[in-house]
């Protein structure tokens, strides 16, 4: 019950400065994760989570899901068929320079073994829009920069997750085990895949019954109970989660429109307060003992991740595109590492692998640098492109016409948002 005492204090508080922190580098997933810290064993005492607590590993796996399954909806087929080739740049060429990048330098850095210091590059290379809210969550901002952000993100999750299974399995006494053999993960993508079209297809086809259909007050039900069968079907049949929730997402905001958005404001709700909740729990995780363990090295390698690694592998990924320098620039600087690396920086740490410890550790440190850089420096880079209106008001009539306010942090991740 304090953990719960905390999370509502938490929340009260993001919610009462979300105003000053959509104006400036203050972000209201640095007070979640601040706030997990300030009550954890390192400080105050309050609550009591390991790395090995089902809290931990349930909060991350729920909110990854609930914020890609929002996230889905926000991808126009259509415009995706038009604009594919950025995105699939930065998921067939990006992505695996940062992934190898990252593995030289643990290697070289921190001194893990090969096939570990390769763990830790496949873990820290999904992106995460949901700390970028002010960039993917604009419609100033130019639609090819997002577009890029969302897709990538959304997608890059589920083809990191057979890698990392694949290099747990090869690191340590796990090696040969059935869980990790490439056919049964290829089989858990693909199941995945498939239930997250076919079912928002089924129950599309349901509401097209003469008797059946929903009235006004319960229509957001609908997607959310879609998205609640959607994630007990995956872990029942050990169908990838996360690629299931982004494709049911845009299967069905492409086949019910209007199913969307009567959801989207309850769905971005939830997504946030399962983000928040995930924030502060892993906050709890970071104890000054954790941050003590890092050697030198690893700091090193930490930041070069950041400033370095997923910066150069993207723009060598959009060489010779028609996107401009500034929003080259602007991709290549927001690659925050998300749920999906909390996620399975949690599966090294409970496979037992010989490392396992050391590599966790250096997930973990990269991911809160990672949170703290990201969220704090979104409002500021938006300003490029005359977002003005990041506080939740409307900005004065200008003669531009209607302008929305959605608010930093309280929005939807990529068209939903929140850093």
């Amino acid at each position: 019950m304090v953990l719960v005492m905390v999370f509502g204090v938490a929340l009260l508080v993001a919610v009462l400065f979300s105003g000053l922190a959509a104006r400036t580098v203050l972000s209201t997933s640095l007070l979640f994760l601040a706030g997990g810290a300030l009550v954890s064993d390192g400080f105050l005492g309050l609550i009591h989570i390991t790395p090995d607590s089902g809290i931990v590993s349930v909060t991350a796996d729920l909110a990854l899901f609930a914020v890609l399954f929002t996230d889905g909806m926000h991808v126009s087929l259509p415009k995706l068929r038009a604009n594919w080739r950025n995105p699939a740049r930065a998921l067939g060429l990006g992505m695996p320079l940062a992934f190898v990048f990252m593995g030289l330098v643990t290697h070289y850095l921190v001194g893990l073994d090969w096939t570990t210091s390769f763990l830790v590059g496949a873990v820290l290379a999904p992106t995460d829009p949901v700390f970028a809210s002010a960039i993917v969550g604009r419609a100033e901002v130019p639609a090819k920069l997002r577009q890029l952000l969302n897709v990538e993100s959304g997608v890059n999750d589920g083809l990191a997750l057979p890698v990392v299974l694949l290099l747990i399995a090869a690191a340590g006494p796990t090696a040969g085990t059935a869980e990790a053999e490439p056919g049964k993960i290829a089989l858990e993508l693909l199941l995945g895949l498939v239930l997250g079209i076919a079912l928002p297809l089924v129950v599309n086809g349901l509401v097209r019954f003469r008797l059946l259909g929903a009235e006004p007050k319960l229509q957001p039900l609908l997607p959310l109970a879609t998205g609640v069968l959607l994630y007990a079907a995956c872990h029942l049949t050990h169908a990838n989660p996360y690629l299931a929730a982004f494709s049911a997402g845009a299967a069905l905001a492409h086949t019910s429109p209007e199913a969307k958005a009567s959801f989207e404001p309850l769905g971005e709700a939830l997504a946030e307060l399962a983000k928040f909740a995930a924030l502060l729990v892993f906050g709890a995780l970071l104890t000054p003992r954790l941050f003590g363990d890092l050697s030198l090295g690893g700091y090193v390698a930490v930041v070069l991740a950041i400033v370095l690694i997923r910066p150069a592998s993207l723009l060598l990924s959009l060489l010779g595109t028609r996107i401009s320098r500034k929003e080259k620039l602007v991709a290549a600087w927001f690659g925050p590492k998300g749920f999906a690396s909390v996620v399975y920086g949690l599966l090294v740490l409970q496979s037992g692998i010989p490392q396992g410890e050391r590599a966790f550790t250096l997930i973990a440190v990269c991911i809160a640098f990672s949170i703290i850089a990201h969220s704090s420096t979104d409002v500021p880079i938006a300003r490029v492109f005359d977002v003005e209106d990041l506080a939740g008001i409307p900005a004065e009539d200008d003669g531009r016409g209607d302008v929305s306010g959605r608010t930093k942090d309280l929005q939807p991740l990529g068209g939903t948002g929140g850093s």
